[in-house]
């Protein structure tokens, strides 16, 4: 029988968990959308170390976890962008981004936002579709000289 999934908060020690949950989201499912080149420069394994646990830190995502194992994690900010959802690509279609989903939007009522927004990639975009989102802008982004196509999706809230 498998495990429930349950979110939580993230805590401090999460991030490399993270990284993990990133790592293979881009490499094992983004790899449909995107090129070798663009994959790599979007979740180089030698990011910095540091770096990245500052970034999620400052983030402070909800983290999903299968028992105690971190299988996906999602951040809403301030102002309702979402800058990070991520499902272990080892854990594809089995709710997780769903109930991440879920958890965002009770926060963003919570905090009475009348919107959530995110720049979402060619992977993403069919499941933030799915969740109400609508395509605002399509855009493209350079990361280490690679350009990776995305579009500026949002969501009202009411």
């Amino acid at each position: 029988m498998k495990e429930s999934i349950r979110v939580r908060r993230f805590r401090e020690g999460d991030e490399a968990a993270l990284f993990e949950i990133f790592h293979s989201a881009v490499h094992c499912i983004a790899v449909a959308d995107y090129t070798p080149r663009q994959i790599e420069a979007w979740a180089p394994r030698t990011l910095d170390a540091l770096a990245w646990r500052d970034a999620i830190r400052a983030l402070a995502p909800f983290v999903a976890l299968r028992g105690a194992q971190p299988v996906g994690y999602a951040d809403l900010q301030g102002n309702g962008y979402i800058d990070h959802f991520f499902v272990s690509g080892h854990h594809p279609r089995q709710g997780i981004g769903g109930l991440l989903m879920g958890r965002l939007e009770a926060e963003a009522k919570r905090r009475h936002l009348t919107a959530m927004c995110a720049d979402v990639s060619r992977t993403a975009e069919p499941f933030f579709a799915r969740y109400g989102f609508e395509v605002v802008e399509r855009r493209s982004r350079c990361l280490r000289g690679e350009e990776l196509a995305n579009a500026y999706m949002r969501k009202p809230l009411r």
